[in-house]
């Protein structure tokens, strides 16, 4: 039956997408505890609750949108965690570490889910194809959240990367951008792709930046985990 089909899909998303996104908004939230700022510790935003951290735009909206406009990119966010950059013990050099957290963290679990696919031998045929294309997903979704998030555009982490190691003449630019990069975002995922296609014309730009740097990073996991 459909419902069924449709609830088993929903089975073996749900899950890592919910981890993917509550790790990475924690882990900003405890190193930027560690270095000094209790912000996000304070407004409970340092917990795997993923009730925490889902945004119904960013986390189950856009997502249903990209899906409906059959966008080659699949994108969502989850509510940002808040950081006081100013009290930071370092700001330039922890604001980095601190949006280097997120990325890496996914990173990490897409590791754990590689290793992971090990075990799925020792279980009953069906429950091991199940749990196989739960770790697959989030193998998949945790690599794709890295990568896209490192992208230089702030306020996504690859631009507050950014902002942190260039010379000033660069940094202050960029920096003015974040109150327009989720607009940004979203113009360039849907607008212009929507406007192309108007037009006959491929403008997904952004899967041209991040499809080669997602396969060469899952293949990179699967040979390093003993799964290429």
């Amino acid at each position: 039956m459909q419902w069924q089909t449709m609830l088993y899909t929903a089975s073996i998303w749900v899950v890592p997408v919910l981890l993917a996104v509550t790790m990475h908004e924690a882990a900003h939230g405890f190193v930027a505890h560690r270095l000094g700022d209790d912000t996000a510790y304070r407004q409970g935003r340092v917990t795997f609750n993923p009730l925490k951290h889902i945004d119904l735009f960013g986390t189950v909206l856009m997502p249903a949108l990209l899906l409906a406009a059959r966008s080659p990119v699949l994108f969502g966010y989850a509510k940002p965690v808040p950081v006081n950059f100013a009290a930071l013990r370092s700001p330039r050099r922890d604001m980095v570490l601190v949006a280097l957290a997120g990325p890496a963290t996914n990173i990490a679990l897409a590791v754990a889910a590689a290793l992971l696919l090990h075990l799925v031998a020792y279980l009953p045929p069906e429950a091991g194809r199940w749990v196989a294309l739960n770790l697959r997903n989030a193998l998949f979704i945790n690599v794709i959240l890295a990568v896209f998030n490192m992208l230089p555009l702030p306020p996504l982490d690859g631009g507050r990367v950014a902002v942190g190691v260039l010379p000033n003449v660069l940094a202050y630019p960029l920096a003015r951008l974040e109150p327009y990069g989720m607009l940004i975002l979203i113009v360039a995922l849907l607008i212009v792709p929507i406007a192309g296609a108007q037009m006959g014309a491929d403008w997904n730009v952004l899967p041209h930046l991040i499809t080669g740097p997602v396969e060469a990073t899952i293949r990179a996991i699967l040979r390093v985990t003993g799964n290429g």
